[in-house]
């Protein structure tokens, strides 16, 4: 079952997951998602996966949370997935995508819960 990582090389815990996913033999495919952010239709089939709400995916300690306005209660759904398209650092990471199944990998070890 081919393996993709969103990932983002100068995140600790990003690197561990994908040291855990390699020990084990996975060579997933990786996604640099600061160089190359998923699109809204990804962005969306990624939540769904993760069966989490935009919100949940955000990273609220960083600067672009706030400078977005993101710490808004009332901002719809469509509003947050577009701000973490134009402001990717904001979404939480790494996600392991497995098939059907997708974890986010903090800590690393969630990932052995898809291999």
């Amino acid at each position: 079952m081919p393996v993709t990582i969103y990932h983002n090389p100068k995140c600790t815990k990003s690197r561990q997951t994908l040291k855990l996913l390699e020990e084990r033999g996975i060579k997933p495919r990786i996604i640099e998602y600061l160089k190359t952010p998923p699109s809204e239709s990804e962005l969306k089939r990624l939540l769904k996966l993760l069966g989490l709400r935009p919100r949940e995916l955000l990273r609220q300690k960083e600067s672009e949370y706030k400078l977005a306005g993101l710490d808004n209660p009332s901002l719809s759904d469509a509003a947050i997935i577009r701000a973490m398209i134009k402001h990717p650092k904001l979404i939480e990471r790494p996600i392991v995508v497995a098939g059907a199944k997708a974890v986010i990998g903090r800590p690393p070890e969630n990932v052995l819960e898809l291999v």
